[in-house]
């Protein structure tokens, strides 16, 4: 059974292990040199409690991990984040990539955030169709935007904004 619970620095090897791995076999990041345990240990660190990293596992062993970002150091952007979301391959289509954006939604909120992004890059119909049933909206695309495997690709922009009293 999958639990969700807040990532420790020592989940950041398999954090850096599914992240490279996206890195090297996907278009769902456009990082295209694999990153250190250094490198996602800082990362790591530049998160806060407005802006958590999550992971998942079945049976204590982490199968995948989401987070939210700060958007941009400019204050006035303080109440918006980006969502990330990684999942191991050997657990794809199992509803962990679903149950970590749920939870990351919920502490998204819980924190106190206004807005929540997400950059999806063209193909992945499955994440757009799941950001979507959380009541994500399209944004619009950029097109071409990035240039990863010897092609050119869209990214759609998708927002969630939460209703303030």
């Amino acid at each position: 059974m999958l639990s969700i619970r807040p990532a420790t620095k020592d989940d950041v090897v398999i954090i850096t292990e599914i992240y490279n791995d996206a890195i090297l076999n996907s278009t769902a990041t456009f990082d295209t040199d694999i990153k250190t345990i250094d490198d996602r240990m800082s990362w790591f660190l530049s998160h806060d409690k407005n802006h958590p990293v999550i992971v998942g596992e079945i049976n204590e062993e982490v199968v995948g991990w989401a987070s939210l970002t700060k958007w941009s150091d400019r204050c006035a952007y303080d109440g918006t984040s980006e969502v990330s979301v990684y999942v191991h391959k050997s657990h794809r289509g199992k509803g962990v990539g679903k149950r970590l954006l749920e939870i990351l939604i919920a502490e998204g909120e819980k924190c106190g955030l206004h807005y929540l992004l997400s950059r999806i890059t063209e193909g992945n119909e499955t994440s757009i169709h799941i950001h979507e049933r959380f009541g994500f909206t399209h944004v619009g695309v950029m097109h071409e935007v990035g240039f990863k495997f010897g092609k050119f690709l869209d990214v759609h922009i998708m927002e969630k904004v939460f209703k303030t009293n």
